[in-house]
């Protein structure tokens, strides 16, 4: 079973199977925005739904946080797009510039 942490020091939520991590969010918070730069999931963990559990994990935990969401990672703006219940963490004005 995978977990996924927030590892405030490097600055990136990582879930981790198998003892090991399987992937990663890096992120830059500054106040009350979290920008989500880049994830990314180990070759050998991919086809699973990783980066999925990843990305709503980390979403979950902005909501849970009051953040609001900024989307600069491509896989992360296309998964609010494809779950719109996600869509009101990213700042109304600021949708038209990640496309959603």
């Amino acid at each position: 079973m995978a977990e996924t942490v927030d590892n405030p020091g490097d600055a990136r939520f990582e879930i981790r199977g198998d003892g090991e991590t399987a992937g990663f969010v890096d992120y830059r918070l500054r106040g009350s925005t979290i920008s989500l730069l880049h994830t990314e999931v180990g070759d050998r963990f991919e086809g699973q739904g990783l980066g999925s559990r990843l990305v709503r994990a980390v979403l979950d935990s902005a909501r849970e946080r009051g953040l609001e969401v900024l989307p600069h990672c491509p896989f992360v703006r296309s998964w609010i797009a494809r779950h719109p219940e996600y869509l009101e963490l990213v700042p109304e004005d600021r949708r038209a510039e990640f496309d959603l």
